[in-house]
């Protein structure tokens, strides 16, 4: 359930979503602030209402996962409501066109619609968007990456692309590319969040700078990268339109890349820390499935929970160190991992371990994988907060935008992509809605 796309409600009804989600991020704010490795340091079991313990005390994953994540019990089906899906940059992925179709296609109309010759592609990382955009749709890209060994494997995508659709054609002489086959233009340069970049702006060499304009994409562009496309689209008049779908909002600049809107800005409870900005980037589907399965893994948050407790009982003024991967977590005892972790932290991983309160922590699993679901829960209205507060600030300006759902969250937690235009377009909108959102 990533997200709300608020699609359909009216400027006053979206002003209301945001002040009800200040409302009830403040009133549980203590379950989103929490850490989960803290669970028995700060005692987070004893922190819910009495209520809440007794209904989720008996409960186990599979259970949780129904009743409190909405995934289908035993026997039943998945909603039929799910989306074409995506996979989410941070990992080694490819780009099926089936699966990403949905926001190819938004972007072709919306650059139709607009009249924009040029798409501008920020963040775009190994260039799978950028390539598919333009070899496969035929749209002018200019791609922007920070990273110039990223921007090398971009270039080497291409050309192997292109030399895969040669050999295809050769074999298949019937089959004829009619349409214009572009390759993406790749340039190496960091996009400062607080300022305009020129490079973005300036138009490929057949798009004369009288007549550019620019649609700007980023699938997933991090923290403040999300925030410089909007302020690109509100502050320069080569932008006609923008596609964005962010993500990684705890790197998002405090002050400065939330809040946006005056609105947002003027609400009490407003303020989204760092904790709970992080919480909101986890994937809710992915862990549900999880807690379906029912898995040894799941005790991975108790034993470093109970980590937590030898740690700061042999070092208080260590919190919450970083414990690199401990592999095959569920092969071992409690007193293992304790062990293991602490020579991690730089820690004797010798120190005498108190064996009974480690096996009375563990006896626990299940009110930690409950208490850390309760977070999950309760992390989409966060999103749905930062995201609404972009949209609200887009409208401020007299621009005319939409969060649509895109991708399924199974795959892809960040489902939303927020689409703006400077003027009005009749259907512009419902055209570029999916079947089944």
């Amino acid at each position: 359930m990533p997200g709300v796309s608020a699609r359909g409600l009216s400027h006053e009804a979206r002003r209301q979503l945001a002040v009800n989600l200040t409302r009830v991020v403040t009133l549980y704010r203590s379950i989103l602030d929490a850490y989960i490795i803290e669970f028995f340091t700060d005692n987070l079991w004893g922190t819910l209402p009495c209520s809440w313990q007794e209904a989720l005390d008996g409960l186990n994953p599979p259970q949780l996962a129904t009743l409190l994540l909405g995934m289908p019990g035993e026997g039943e089906v998945a909603s039929s409501s799910t989306l074409i899906m995506g996979v989410c940059p941070g990992s080694q992925h490819q780009w099926p066109g089936d699966l990403c179709s949905l926001l190819f296609q938004l972007v072709k109309k919306l650059s139709d619609l607009t009249g924009c010759t040029q798409v501008v592609d920020v963040g775009s990382g190994q260039g799978h968007l950028s390539r598919f955009m333009s070899l496969g749709l035929g749209l002018m890209v200019k791609s922007i990456e920070g990273d110039q060994r990223l921007v090398e494997r971009a270039q080497r995508l291409d050309q192997e692309l292109l030399q895969a659709l040669q050999k295809e054609e050769k074999r298949n002489p019937q089959v004829v590319h009619t349409g214009p086959r572009h390759r993406p233009h790749h340039v190496v340069r960091w996009v400062d969040p607080t300022a305009l970049c020129e490079e973005l702006l300036l138009p490929l060499e057949n798009s004369p700078q009288s007549e550019a304009r620019l649609l700007l994409t980023g699938l997933h562009a991090c923290g403040d990268l999300s925030v410089a496309l909007l302020r690109h689209f509100s502050c320069c008049p080569e932008v006609a339109a923008l596609a964005s779908v962010g993500c990684c909002y705890m790197k998002l600049s405090d002050p400065g890349g939330y809040p946006l809107s005056q609105w947002v800005a003027g609400l009490p409870g407003r303020e989204l820390p760092y904790r709970l900005r992080e919480g909101a980037c986890h994937a809710l589907e992915e862990y549900a499935e999880r807690l379906q399965k029912a898995g040894p893994g799941l005790r991975t948050h108790c034993y470093r929970a109970a980590l937590e407790t030898v740690i700061r009982r042999a070092r208080p003024e260590l919190r919450r160190p970083g414990v690199q991967g401990i592999p095959r977590v569920h092969e071992l005892k409690i007193e293992e991992y304790v062990q293991r972790g602490l020579q991690r932290v730089g820690l004797d991983p010798h120190l005498p371990l108190n064996l009974a309160a480690l096996r009375a922590h563990q006896a626990q699993e299940n009110r930690v994988v409950a208490f850390f679901s309760l977070a999950l829960l309760l992390a989409p209205l966060v999103e749905t907060l930062i995201l609404l507060d972009r949209l609200l600030y887009l409208q401020e300006q007299g621009f005319h935008a939409e969060l649509l759902p895109i991708f399924s969250p199974e795959l892809s937690p960040r489902n939303l992509v927020l689409v703006a235009t400077k003027r009005p377009l009749g259907e512009t909108f419902s055209v570029l809605e999916t079947e089944d959102s």
